[in-house]
């Protein structure tokens, strides 16, 4: 049987007690990896990636969707439903599964990345797609839990932040202390504000002597942290922060805010070429959203900011793998050839 390494972990910071499920897919304990090309090449030495995509079922999501359905299930739900750009109905249906419940995941219509479709599907969810953006599908799924008396699993939902600011536990833990900064992509800014509350909370506890400096990126063409207006038609490749109203704006802020931190944009084709670059340089294989936090430090340090002496750390919030497409459009070396060895060693030796 699988342990629930953050229950077993981190108990006595989590909202838990007996009667809270302890079922678990492995979620937490996801590896903190040095750089090993790309920190030296932009001046930043001391440069770590917090591999998410180590998730179940490939992203953060996990962390506090794991506690979200615990406690749904605590409070006698039958079933769960959240809106999605993808990695939420993801976890949200996986975690509904586990413990026997139904999901409903209601997504922007041919906006959500066939990977993470394919996901929700797969694990026995309904499937309901509005020709909108992702925020009105949030205002929808607020409004019709509390009609139907459904449990919310999105970020606004407490217990899902409180499960994903372990992740700031585990980052202290492995380095022996918080970074000087912590980069993020930032969408609906649940997972900025829970790292920040983690960073806080540990700090509280004397498990770190101080905090970090919180980072947030968003993509340019959804950015309405940065320019502090709502965004009523968000467009970015960047699938899973295409958000033009986040859920959890005003604790980003004040994550920002009280960490001495920045919130600040890149465009699509920074993301594009952090994306690639994590992969060719790195072998980290992460989806166009998370690579915003990487393509957010390359920026800095092309301002001219000195970062040569911090200790960095980019949030990977979500694998790849969920955005076949995107990966396909990446121009790669391709040969078609005759199925000899002479062929073969032809292109070999050229």
């Amino acid at each position: 049987m699988t342990t629930n390494f953050l229950i077993d972990s981190y108990s006595e910071f989590l909202p838990i007690d007996g009667d809270t499920s302890r079922k678990s897919l492995g979620e937490g304990n996801t590896p903190l990896v040095r750089s090993t090309n790309i920190g030296p090449e932009i001046g930043v030495p001391n440069l770590y990636f917090k591999l998410e995509t180590m998730n179940p079922t490939g992203s953060f999501k996990d962390r506090g969707m794991f506690l979200a359905v615990a406690k749904a299930v605590q409070a006698n739900s039958r079933s769960v439903i959240c809106a999605s750009t993808g990695n939420t109905s993801a976890a949200a249906s996986a975690y509904a599964s586990l413990h026997g419940l139904k999901s409903f995941v209601v997504v922007p219509s041919g906006k959500i990345a066939m990977g993470k479709l394919a996901q929700a599907s797969v694990h026995g969810a309904s499937i309901i797609q509005i020709r909108g953006s992702f925020d009105n599908a949030l205002n929808i799924v607020r409004e019709i839990s509390d009609q139907l008396q459904i449990a919310l699993v999105n970020s606004v939902n407490p217990f899902r932040l409180e499960g994903q600011k372990t992740a700031a536990f585990e980052v202290v833990d492995a380095l022996g202390k918080a970074p000087d900064i912590l980069c993020i992509p930032v969408g609906n800014a649940g997972n900025i504000s829970a790292y920040w509350k983690g960073f806080k909370e540990y700090a509280a506890a004397g498990r770190a002597s101080k905090t970090p400096m919180m980072y947030g990126f968003q993509a340019q063409g959804a950015a309405p942290i940065v320019n502090n207006k709502i965004i009523e038609n968000p467009e970015t490749i960047a699938t899973a922060i295409r958000i033009g109203n986040p859920a959890s704006w005003e604790k980003a802020a004040s994550a920002r805010d009280e960490s001495g931190g920045v919130i600040d944009s890149v465009s699509d084709d920074e993301i594009l070429h952090a994306y690639r670059y994590l992969a060719s340089a790195e072998g980290i294989f992460c989806e166009p959203a998370s690579a915003a936090s990487v393509a957010g430090l390359i920026k800095t340090s092309r301002l001219g900011v000195d970062l040569s002496g911090a200790t960095i750390v980019c949030v990977i919030t979500g694998h790849g793998l969920k955005d076949p497409d995107t990966a396909l459009s990446v121009e790669a070396v391709q040969y078609e050839v005759d199925p000899t060895i002479e062929a073969v060693g032809e292109i070999l030796s050229s």
